[in-house]
């Protein structure tokens, strides 16, 4: 999945569901982050493990037709790669 377009493709059909599934589920996943604020939780978004954990959590949250066009490893190396953006609102007080 090298292609920029297919990348592309992939961000969009990605980004709505799982910043919907970060929001609601805060409370489950803040302490998957260490506590989920401060220097803790941004140690733990460099950590692969951390990282992974939550993509498999989160997977099974998205809506179905997303996870049949989406399959879990992909999934789990989407976040990986752009942890950053999305669990960023993890880090921070809500």
């Amino acid at each position: 999945m090298s292609d920029p377009i297919e990348q592309a493709a992939l961000n969009a059909r990605l980004m709505t569901p799982i910043a919907a599934i970060v929001d609601k589920q805060r409370a489950t996943l803040a302490p998957m982050l260490h506590g989920g604020t401060g220097q803790a939780a941004q140690a733990a978004l460099r950590d692969d493990e951390c990282v992974r954990k939550i993509a498999t959590f989160c997977y099974p949250l998205l809506p179905g037709l997303v996870r049949l066009a989406v399959k879990e490893p992909t999934f789990v190396s989407f976040i990986l790669n752009n942890r950053e953006k999305v669990l960023a609102p993890l880090t921070r007080p809500a």
